[in-house]
């Protein structure tokens, strides 16, 4: 099964012979993998690598795609990027990746996805976001990029590779569990391997069938819509009589792509009922009918970097890290640099004393914070993983005992003053 790649990317169609696709060349086996298929199925081939320059080797992995391409007579593009220290290192470097792909790429440009990194995304997906969205995964094709490898597993490349006798390089970030997708590779994904040796192609395969049944429930949807007259408003009689998976994603593209909860279809429709969907969206049954209305929301502050130690403005906050003050809490195991940024939806953190993993969106909804709140209360994270919400919860992992030495100080105080909510949330020791 050595040629599973070859036969795979055959028969995804989305590589053509004689036609022009950039392929994004890490160096890693993956990317090799796909840029040797798409030379043997007749592509006009060129490739781009992007050297962030954050971890020792970046260099070598440069001169690694050099030679390659060299080797195979394929015009290489590198480039040179910046990853601010502040951000979200892999969410970043994924951004200004594509956004170079999108700027070099004469047509297509491929990626080296595969049926393992589409399982481990399901799973991350699964954990952190609920609703049967989270379980389509990556598709083949997103607007001009396409992943030709998706239904072959990593291992099937690696054996492809030693066939082939093709060199590659391995990225030690891929095993550094502080970044959630490595814990998901190397802790979850070999747990289910032990059940089933096909664990991840099933997740892969389950993850298709969704999207392929996904895409006719949603033809479905857009005939109903267009049935009701295309909206704004529809009338509540009729849509409760639709089938429920087909009435829920007509009422999420009236709301504007947000999943909206069956209870709005019990809005008494006499007079002018509405319901608070939270995010500023609130639902408005009135004479019959049913529409969503947005409220204007609170503007999230930036991201901004606190040095250790040091101080910095979000928002109407001034957050400090201090190695000479307790702070309101104590922490330990930062890096030098840390960020501030507001909650998104779909956070998580394990919060220190209740055994388990939480959203911070229950955490505001167990204290009673404000929604107009929520946006600007600060997030401290550390290389990606949140160590505390301002007056909510430290992580468990960063949080000092009372003897620790190196402990360092979070403070957050109000930097303009205002006049608080009762129900708004005053940091404090946890």
């Amino acid at each position: 099964m050595s040629e599973r790649p070859l036969e795979a990317a055959r028969a995804s169609g989305l590589v053509r012979a004689g036609e022009p696709l950039l392929v994004m060349l890490s160096g890693g086996g993956d990317s090799v993998c796909l840029l040797d298929v798409v030379l043997r199925l007749g592509a006009r081939a060129s490739a781009l690598h992007v050297n962030y320059g954050l971890r020792e080797g970046a260099d070598d992995d440069e001169e690694f795609a050099r030679a390659l391409c060299a080797g195979l007579g394929v015009p290489l593009t590198a480039e040179r990027a910046e990853v601010s220290s502040s951000s979200n290192l892999q969410e970043s470097a994924r951004e200004i990746r594509y956004a170079l792909a999108e700027r070099h790429a004469q047509r297509d440009y491929a990626a080296g996805h595969t049926a393992t990194d589409q399982a481990e995304t399901v799973l991350y997906r699964l954990a952190v976001s609920p609703g049967s969205r989270a379980l389509h995964g990556m598709a083949p094709r997103r607007g001009r990029l396409v992943r030709p490898l998706l239904d072959v597993t990593r291992a099937e490349v690696r054996g492809y590779l030693l066939a082939r006798g093709l060199d590659w390089r391995e990225d030690p970030s891929n095993a550094d569990r502080r970044f959630a997708r490595a814990r998901i590779r190397h802790d979850v994904l070999d747990a289910l391997r032990e059940l089933s040796p096909a664990a991840e192609r099933n997740i892969a395969a389950t993850a298709r069938h969704l999207r392929e049944e996904a895409d006719v429930l949603e033809g479905a949807a857009a005939d109903a819509l267009a049935a009701f007259g295309g909206g704004p408003a529809v009338p509540l009689a009729s849509l409760r009589e639709l089938a429920p998976a087909v009435r829920r994603l007509v009422m999420r593209r009236l709301a504007g792509n947000r999943p909206v909860p069956d209870e709005v279809l019990e809005l008494d429709e006499r007079g002018t009922k509405t319901l608070d969907l939270g995010g500023g969206l609130r639902a408005v049954a009135e004479y019959g009918t049913l529409r969503f209305t947005r409220a204007r929301e609170a503007e999230p502050p930036a991201p901004v970097e606190l040095m250790v130690p040091g101080r910095a403005l979000f928002g109407d906050w001034e957050v400090e890290a201090s190695t000479s003050a307790p702070g309101d809490v104590s922490v330990t195991g930062l890096g030098a640099r840390l960020r501030v940024r507001s909650w998104r939806e779909g956070d998580r953190m394990r919060p220190a004393g209740l055994g388990g993993t939480k959203s911070l969106q229950d955490l505001f909804t167990d204290r009673k914070v404000p929604r107009a709140l929520r946006v600007t209360l600060p997030v401290v994270e550390s290389e990606g993983e949140i160590v505390w919400v301002a007056g909510l919860a430290v992580a468990e992992r960063f949080a000092a005992s009372e003897d620790e030495r190196d402990a360092v100080g979070l403070i957050a105080r109000q930097a303009v003053p205002k006049t608080r909510s009762p129900a708004s949330p005053r940091p404090g020791r946890m």
